[in-house]
């Protein structure tokens, strides 16, 4: 996945589009988004960054309309779940990638996207990548923004903007297996010293720190998605020579229980926070729905990737110019060999919005948005 340095000049042309997909102007300031966390909700970040783990060529982006179907730097082929979370809930801009020439200024009080492709939890996790921004790197990013605010708006009306207005989604975790402990050859000396629980409550503490910094800065309100069904993903499929229908069962089961131990968290930090709310997303479950019955949800398939190469389901070479391409891109649940489409990205960002106690908790989204 090298960088593809002719879309340099046209990712700059396309900032002025990608910061505003709504008539405002950004000075009637409603609710901001801050985004934290991996591929699955980087916007752009890692087209700044010397590192392997880019989306910045064609097709990704292909049916992302604020850029005309260009490469934005988004690991699908149109939105995130971080982007249409962010227009249902009636922001006007998209959260801007904070290492865009663009994320400063009014730009912040809509919303900063700090997620990363190859990010985790720990600072080892996508060391294969070479770089990348773990968890606690994108905390310190949010710092200088939250520095920018006070500045912006006074201490007082800052405070009341990222306590009351702000909502803080953080998606992470899959690397921290994927890209770190089940990682083929460099992860055996890890997984020799550490046994999996070991390893699960390593992450769960350095989360809990995580989140607690943010909480020191202000943040309130936070929606936390689980790990997903990682095992089911076409990369895993695919190298692991599996059927359409089946999974690979370590990598879930690792999720499984770091979910459990999550959600522990999750009612732990709700309860010793004062003032803050944390929303656990079954993200788990809810991929694992969509993806057994996918035909339901008019998908024609869950296992093949729409964009990529290497095995039956496309599985093993990320998307890129010299890949196959299916032609309904609306029918695959997977993009490429690891991310949702846009299609599912709908689905599954519906379910957040305005779903039930099965995937989200305490609060859906809209009513952690009114709180």
């Amino acid at each position: 996945m090298a960088t593809n340095c002719c879309y340099i000049l046209a990712f700059f042309l396309l900032f002025t589009n990608l910061s505003s997909f709504g008539k405002g102007d950004g000075k009637d300031i409603g609710g901001a988004s801050y985004i934290f966390g991996d591929s699955l909700v980087d916007a752009g970040n890692n087209n700044y960054l010397s590192t392997l783990s880019k989306a910045n060529i064609q097709p990704n982006g292909i049916d992302f309309k604020p850029s005309g179907g260009n490469p934005t730097g988004r690991y699908t082929n149109g939105r995130t779940i971080g982007d249409i979370v962010g227009e249902e809930l009636g922001q006007t801009h998209y959260a801007v990638p904070f290492l865009a020439p663009n994320s400063s200024g009014q730009a912040i009080l809509n919303g900063i996207n700090y997620a990363s492709g190859g990010g985790g939890i720990m600072n080892a996790t996508g060391r294969i990548f070479v770089n990348r921004l773990s968890m606690d790197i994108q905390i310190d990013y949010f710092n200088i923004t939250r520095k920018q605010i006070d500045k912006m708006l006074g201490a007082s009306k800052a405070k009341d903007h990222i306590m009351k207005k702000s909502i803080f989604s953080i998606t992470i975790g899959a690397n921290d297996f994927l890209n770190n402990y089940l990682l083929p050859v460099l992860s055996i000396g890890a997984r020799i010293s550490e046994s999996p629980d070991g390893f699960i409550d390593d992450l769960i503490s350095n989360l809990k720190g995580q989140l607690t910094r943010l909480y020191q800065l202000d943040a309130r309100k936070f929606i936390l998605g689980n790990v997903g069904p990682i095992g089911c993903i076409p990369y895993q499929k695919t190298i692991n020579q599996l059927n359409e229908n089946q999974c690979v069962e370590l990598p879930n089961k690792l999720a499984l229980q770091y979910n459990a131990k999550l959600k522990d968290l999750v009612a732990q930090l709700n309860e010793n926070l004062p003032g803050a709310i944390f929303v656990h997303a079954n993200v788990y479950d809810l991929v694992l729905e969509v993806i057994t019955n996918y035909q339901k949800y008019g998908f024609t398939t869950a296992s093949r990737a729409c964009c990529g190469n290497g095995g039956q389901m496309a599985g093993i070479i990320p998307c890129g110019p010299t890949s196959s391409m299916c032609s309904d891109r609306d029918k695959h649940v997977f993009w490429d060999p690891y991310h949702p489409s846009e299609a599912a990205n709908v689905i599954i960002a519906k379910e957040l919005l305005d779903g039930d106690t099965t995937y989200i908790s305490p609060v859906n989204l809209r009513q952690l948005r009114d709180l």
